[in-house]
């Protein structure tokens, strides 16, 4: 079982234990004061003993089965193909004084064939009941157990099943996705070498490079908290108990790596030649607007203006200016490329290693949808797909600018010109 999974059951566990001790509290200060009007002061004491006594006996009761009685599964995720099978278990972390019916229900669809719900755990019994799932389609399901009686903690007591097509499908999803990866981590390079080459950064524009650190910056906060702070996690799984959490090693080492080459980019534009070029007054507002409600954020939080799920709120508004950076941050380098009428110092193989990732993560995406028979992942997730598209169709319309529209600016080939044989003579 997951260690996070554990600790939600620890932690809803508690929460039960909380709220009965809460309900019994205000029933006995009630029916206390209540006395008061109908009894002697004597009466009022000695009822008062008996009914405290009683209520806490009920507590007793009640933190016992919470933290006795739980319904366990052997494991969380099975993946196979349809003409495959999985199998799970279903068991009680401890033996009870009772007979446990299992039964299931599903939460996507009819991808799986309905399994058994006739099976009981004898009284006082260790008994593991083995269930084999046989597939109907390909496709995602759900399966949640439920246990008669009904006084057992559920919380982890369920199992994730995909249904793929073929193996092999999955197994070349892996390398494109490793692939895509290195392509978009290797695209910030080119742009670097070729700032430190001309010993300028005329021709990069700013907006375009403060716009990419926020985004980036946002999206490494986003990717850290969801793996790593445990309040985020918990509150992930309150709302999502049957999920996995979205963000997997390589989205952490992506973002941070993106972060710290956009602050080198930065970097060079203190220390080289930048001409009159300055971060426009349009950026700078769109990017106060959207921090500043990101600390109006935070300070609702902090006035208990939200409560629930308000650090995975907070992070899903991050998302979102991630979303709304990307879809805006190529606009002014291709204006900028429109008024100079030239590429020159905006790299051609940022663009292209750019494109080769957005086109080989849509690739992976329709591989999945295909092999899952899972199109919605597709045309229903426009944050990823819309925005890989909106990306690639940005990087074409560069590479027309740099080899079609702009292809000659002898103005600026003959200033670089200069500006190396200068840098050759002065070395």
């Amino acid at each position: 079982m997951p260690v996070a999974l554990k600790k939600m059951s620890k932690l809803s566990s508690l929460n039960n234990i909380t709220s009965t001790i809460c309900v019994i509290t205000d029933s006995f200060f009630r029916t206390k004061f209540r006395t008061l009007f109908n009894f002697k002061q004597d009466s009022v004491n000695v009822f008062s003993v008996i009914f405290g006594l009683v209520t806490l006996l009920q507590l007793f009761i009640t933190i016992s089965k919470v933290s006795a009685q739980q319904i366990e599964v052997s494991t969380h995720d099975l993946a196979f193909s349809k003409e495959d099978f999985g199998c799970f278990s279903v068991y009680l972390s401890k033996p009870v004084n009772v007979d446990v019916a299992v039964s299931f229900w599903y939460e996507h669809g009819n991808v799986i064939n309905c399994l058994p719900n006739n099976w009981t755990i004898p009284t006082n019994s260790n008994l593991s009941l083995s269930y084999n799932v046989t597939a109907r389609e390909e496709g995602h399901t759900t399966v949640r157990v439920n246990v008669t009686p009904n006084n057992f903690m559920d919380l982890n007591a369920f199992v994730r099943v995909n249904v793929y097509r073929n193996e092999g499908l999955i197994i070349l999803c892996s390398i494109i996705g490793w692939m895509y990866f290195v392509a978009w981590s290797v695209s910030f390079y080119p742009q670097i070498y070729m700032n430190w080459k001309r010993k300028s950064v005329v021709g990069l524009n700013f907006d375009f490079v403060v716009l990419n650190l926020a985004g980036f910056f946002c999206y490494s906060v986003y990717n850290l908290c969801f793996k790593y702070v445990y309040t985020v996690k918990c509150e992930y799984f309150n709302l999502f108990p049957t999920s996995i959490i979205p963000v997997e090693l390589n989205d952490i080492v992506f973002a941070v790596h993106a972060t710290c080459a956009t602050v080198i980019t930065v970097v060079q534009i203190f220390l080289y030649e930048r001409g009159e070029q300055r971060v426009s007054r349009i950026a700078c507002a769109f990017l106060s607007c959207l921090f500043l409600g990101a600390v109006i954020f935070l300070i609702v939080i902090f006035a208990g203006g939200i409560p629930k799920h308000p650090w995975l709120s907070l992070l899903y508004y991050l998302s979102y200016v991630k979303l709304a950076i990307t879809l805006t941050k190529y606009i002014p380098q291709a204006y900028f490329n429109c008024k100079r009428r030239s590429t020159s110092g905006w790299s051609i193989g940022n663009i292209l290693l750019d494109f080769t990732g957005g086109f080989l993560s849509i690739l992976q995406m329709f591989l999945i949808a295909y092999n899952f028979d899972d199109w919605m992942s597709v045309f229903g997730n426009f944050t990823k797909f819309g925005l890989g598209l909106i990306s690639i169709l940005f990087d074409i319309l560069f590479i027309v600018q740099h080899y079609c529209l702009f292809r000659e600016d002898k103005y600026y080939n003959q200033m670089e010109s200069s500006d190396n044989l200068a840098n050759d003579d002065n070395a």
